[in-house]
């Protein structure tokens, strides 16, 4: 096949049979010995092999495509006494994070076969994430703790995606715990020179909060694409509030409400736009510092009927890095001690400062979790970073 031709075999195959077509291709058109699918899980801490073919040693084979996974980049493992090395290929779409895809090949072709095999990584990633929403075999390979509660399976089906990258600005979010997370959530959506970004944390936990944050989000994003046609700037964000604010008081008259942050992003200028309804907190690293944006405090939406939201302006400088945080973080708490977010936060958010922000959630996580003791969150976290700086001329 050529270049063109996997492609389209990638479009018409089975859905779930992406991985199968992938491996023959490789066989047939690079001379792979084998290849493997490793698929990150819902806490990107660990990867799963998908498919049937694990030549060689597990272990060894996992250590390499760990290392692709977290440094994005290639890794080669030389496969010394096998006669066989392996090209260890992270596999991104858009920014977002989906897993390793690792190529055996004899040690000579490797040097020929690598630019190619990279090109052809790119382009599964992006037909890997497509299937996701047409078959489960992925799905299920990446549940690699057990079973999602129903409230999680609702919140991670309700994602856009993890991440989002392109020139000049960088976007990564984790929900935690990964397996059983309830009312905590983030929705995102690129429009023009536009980055929105939402973060919520419903009311209660379990179902009722997840239930409660799905109408939210569709709320909103049923106002974010009410924009008339051709218009490319996002609508106003207080609008974007009263609108979910009223789906909720209508339905729950009150008894409900859910804590909320919108922003938007002018990738192109560093402007922001702002409303503050609740608990997520936006903190921001500038220059190595630390420091909360201290923005006026409004009503969580749904708590009263009629309510009105004013939005907020701001300036981004380049190479600035943004944090949102909802209350699992910054408020997380142990028996007669300060919260985690007295002691911990700032200075594990300017431990991340040389980190991308995949990793940087992945860094603020684990010392949240080593502040639980390893034990599991008492509250859903969110962490949301995002990072800024002006598109380079074309």
């Amino acid at each position: 096949m050529s270049p063109v031709g996997i492609d389209k075999a990638l479009r018409t195959t089975p859905p779930d049979r992406l991985v199968e077509t992938l491996d023959a291709y490789l066989s047939a058109t690079h001379g792979a010995k084998s290849s493997t699918v490793w698929l990150a899980d819902y806490r990107t801490t660990t990867l799963a092999p998908t498919g049937v073919d694990l030549p060689g040693t597990v272990d060894e084979q996992l250590a390499s495509a760990t290392r692709a996974f977290a440094s994005q980049t290639t890794v080669l493992e030389s496969g010394e006494g096998q006669g066989l090395a392996r090209l260890h290929l992270p596999l991104s779409a858009w920014g977002e994070r989906v897993g390793v895809l690792s190529v055996g090949l004899d040690p000579d072709r490797v040097s020929a076969e690598r630019p190619r095999l990279q090109d052809l990584a790119e382009s599964f990633a992006v037909a890997l994430q497509a299937a996701y929403k047409r078959t489960d075999r992925y799905h299920m390979a990446r549940r690699r703790r057990g079973r999602l509660t129903m409230a999680a399976e609702m919140q991670w089906d309700l994602l856009p995606a993890r991440g989002y990258e392109q020139p000049g600005v960088r976007l990564a979010g984790q929900l935690e715990p990964a397996y059983a997370v309830g009312g905590d959530h983030f929705d995102w959506s690129v429009n023009g020179d536009w980055l929105t970004v939402t973060a919520l944390n419903g009311m209660g936990t379990g179902l009722e909060a997840a239930l409660l944050t799905t109408l939210a989000v569709n709320a909103m994003r049923n106002a974010r694409r009410s924009i008339p046609a051709g218009q490319t700037t996002p609508g106003n964000l207080a609008d974007q509030a009263v609108l979910a604010a009223d789906a909720i008081f209508s339905q729950y008259g009150g008894a409900r409400h859910l804590a909320t942050l919108l922003l938007s992003l002018n990738m192109a200028t560093g402007e922001l736009r702002m409303v503050d309804a609740g608990s997520p907190r936006l903190i921001l690293v500038r220059s190595g510092q630390v420091q909360e944006m201290a923005l006026d405090p409004q009503l969580p939406l749904g708590m009263f009927g009629d309510t009105r939201y004013v939005e907020e302006t701001g300036q981004l400088q380049p190479g600035d890095r943004l944090f949102i945080v909802s209350d699992g973080v910054h408020a997380a708490a142990r028996p007669n001690e300060a919260t985690y977010g007295e002691r911990e936060l700032s200075r594990a958010i300017r431990s991340t400062r040389l980190q991308p922000p995949a990793e940087a959630i992945s860094s603020v996580m684990r010392s949240l979790r080593d502040f639980h003791a390893g034990a599991e969150l008492i509250d859903d976290a969110l962490i949301i970073c995002l990072d800024w700086a002006p598109r380079a001329d074309p």
